[in-house]
């Protein structure tokens, strides 16, 4: 497996996530630049996150670049000022939704996006080989710090919707943002919007004292039960840096992230035509909603890097993942929580409830499961010739992971690029067959493990 996964580098924080290491990629990003130019350098709340992002401004300062400190921020809002402020790269410490002891270091290319994975390979080479070249004495980098850079982002989502449509509707918000660094910019967000906001999880802890980064609906049960108390029309939980978030509509219940995709799909294509783009691990109902609109669907590889940069190529409206990351061009070419809760305020400004809107999309159920895998690559080319073999006369697609569809629903069996596991994801229109074709998945996977 090589160093860069799906999103970043991510491990054990001081284990395989050392300071050692995050010098080195630094170092490794100085040379792929030239060893000039200027670095935004910032992490989520993770507490060992103050020690790899100076590691960090070590390995880039001793390259010759200059750095700019933003400190604490979510992913999307350094996206936004790396972009804004014309740097040429940007370093970010964070391990998004992974559990309290990982932590990881992304890269992210100087129009906002995350490194490309030309980019992230040619890196990946020098680190290791250990070809770092390094800045004499008299030209090591200046580091400055800026610490209004959620400010900046804040006002650029709202900017990018009709806040005064949201405001006039006054609503009343739940948001949880579990610890992470979201709680520095969404409550604030919500309240500029004109919204009555209840919080819970906002303060900085990156110990995740309540609840790991990763908002499932299991453990958002306290986020629900508020939302009925309270009578709010939405609540809203992000993971650890602020990057997805998902939505429990004012009854309680948990709003799927396929249903939240393609609701968002649904209404932006009802506003403007244009391509839509999402990863081959998303539900079937982007397909009928982009048919039913007229409009192209673009599959990709899963990993947002891969949506937004095909996004960009496309010239495409909308795009996103089934897992609450959604990317809106007309605010970045990025995932971005904020501003997916930001769009959806405006779409049910117009007098339609979250529960509606869940409605109106097509009806399919979703099967998932991991299983523990230490040879990913051996594991998945067996996998791929069982099912050529199996499977004739079916559509397989292999942009990433095996993809086998059938004329009542699909199974996709991929490797984690974050984890040793390996994903098995199936949908179809009754969740007895959902579940049938994952245990097909796994039992693939069993027999070439």
């Amino acid at each position: 497996m090589g160093l860069f996964g799906t999103n970043g580098v991510r491990g054990i924080a001081n284990d395989y996530i050392t300071p050692e290491l995050a010098v080195d990629i630094a170092k490794s990003l100085g040379t792929y630049l030239n060893n000039s130019g200027k670095v935004i350098i910032g992490r989520d709340t993770r507490i060992s996150g103050n020690m790899l992002k100076h590691a960090a401004i070590s390995g880039a300062l001793s390259s010759g670049l200059s750095v700019i400190d933003v400190d604490m921020v979510p992913t999307p809002s350094i996206q936004y000022y790396i972009r804004n402020y014309k740097a040429d790269a940007g370093i970010i410490i964070t391990a998004s939704h992974n559990p309290r002891e990982y932590n990881g270091i992304k890269l992210i290319d100087g129009d906002g996006t995350e490194f490309s994975r030309e980019g992230e390979q040619k890196v990946e080479n020098t680190y290791y080989t250990k070809q770092y070249v390094s800045a004499g004495w008299e030209n090591t980098g200046n580091l400055q710090s800026d610490y209004n850079v959620n400010d900046h982002y804040v006002h650029g989502i709202i900017e990018s919707i009709d806040a005064e449509k949201i405001r006039n509707q006054n609503f009343k918000v739940v948001v949880d943002t579990g610890c992470g660094a979201g709680s520095l910019t969404l409550p604030f967000l919500l309240r500029k919007l004109g919204c009555e906001v209840i919080t819970i999880n906002a303060q900085i802890d990156g110990t995740f004292p309540w609840r790991n980064p990763e908002p499932t609906p299991g453990v958002l049960k306290e986020l629900s039960e508020i939302i009925r108390l309270s009578r709010a029309d939405i609540g809203v939980a992000q993971d650890g840096d602020a990057d997805r978030a998902v939505f429990i509509d004012e009854n309680g219940n948990f709003v799927d992230e396929e249903v939240l995709l393609s609701l968002m799909a649904k209404n932006i294509l009802s506003q403007r035509k244009g391509p839509v783009v999402t990863p081959v691990s998303s539900s079937q109902r982007m397909a009928d909603i982009a048919k039913e609109a007229g409009v192209e669907l673009i599959w990709t590889a899963v990993g947002s890097i891969n949506v937004a940069r095909k996004m960009m190529e496309t010239n495409a409206v909308f795009g996103g993942e089934g897992n609450g990351g959604l990317i809106f061009p007309e605010h970045q070419y990025c995932r971005d929580g904020a501003m997916s809760c930001a769009k959806l305020l405006e779409i049910m400004a117009s007098g339609a409830s979250l529960s509606w809107l869940a409605e109106g999309v097509p009806v399919y159920y979703n099967s998932k499961t991991k299983v523990p895998c230490k040879n990913l690559e051996h594991t998945m080319e067996c996998i791929k010739n069982k099912v050529h073999e199996d499977y004739t006369g079916v559509q397989i697609d292999t942009i990433d992971g095996v993809k086998v569809w059938f004329d009542d629903g699909w199974v996709l069996v991929r490797p984690s690029g974050t984890e040793p596991i390996i994903r098995i994801f199936a949908e179809s229109k009754t969740m007895s067959r959902a579940e049938s074709l994952m245990k097909d998945g796994v039992g693939w996977v069993k027999d070439c493990k």
